[in-house]
């Protein structure tokens, strides 16, 4: 049994509809359902059933405190050329990147090869086939500002994934809680 597996954070659904609401007015856009609109930690690859195991026991011993995410802009993939792939971005965020960082070396001990790709933080909005660029521009400059609230992040999961000709169907096989934020420092005397 092979299975597709990517690990993710979800997103909330006033999130979720913030996004909704903004794809649209690109021919040629397959735009991503709004259940699967998620933010990726590491994209796994085709595993076995031992290979499934052993990432999944890898990611249950991670301890990473909570933090809040916001979205904010939007982009194209590639970045040069033809766009293949509208998203939109992710605030910086430090608890983003140590647990990507967790995920990655957990996910690795489990035996899976290293990604080469650097990562950058985005949800993936629609995958493109044809769009004409200035329609694409155009919802780029008409979206450059988006932004939503921040939302607590305080799970992470990972998901099998079927490839479809309708889009990609996925499943959610664990979730991971994570530990409690960490406490912002107190302020000093006003």
């Amino acid at each position: 049994m092979q299975l597709r597996l990517f690990v993710a954070i979800d997103l909330p659904e006033t999130i979720r509809d913030d996004l909704a609401e903004i794809m649209l007015g690109v021919p040629g856009a397959r735009w991503v359902d709004d259940d699967n609109l998620h933010v990726t930690l590491r994209f796994v690859g085709e595993v076995d059933g031992h290979a499934f195991e052993d990432v999944a026991d890898a990611l249950s011993t991670l301890r990473k405190p909570g933090f809040q995410l916001a979205l904010t802009g939007t982009g194209h993939f590639p970045p040069r050329g033809q766009p293949t792939v509208l998203w939109a971005g992710v605030s910086p965020e430090p608890g983003l990147l140590a647990l990507r960082g967790a995920v990655d070396r957990a996910v690795i001990r489990a035996g899976i090869e290293p990604e080469h790709r650097k990562y950058m933080p985005h949800v993936t909005l629609a995958r493109l086939n044809g769009s004409p660029p200035g329609k694409v521009a155009q919802f780029l400059a008409h979206h450059s500002l988006f932004q939503t609230e921040p939302f607590q992040v305080d799970t992470f999961h990972l998901y099998s994934s079927v490839l479809r000709a309708s889009g990609a169907e996925h499943t959610l096989e664990v979730s991971y809680p994570l530990l409690p934020p960490d406490p912002t420092p107190a302020s000093g005397p006003e």
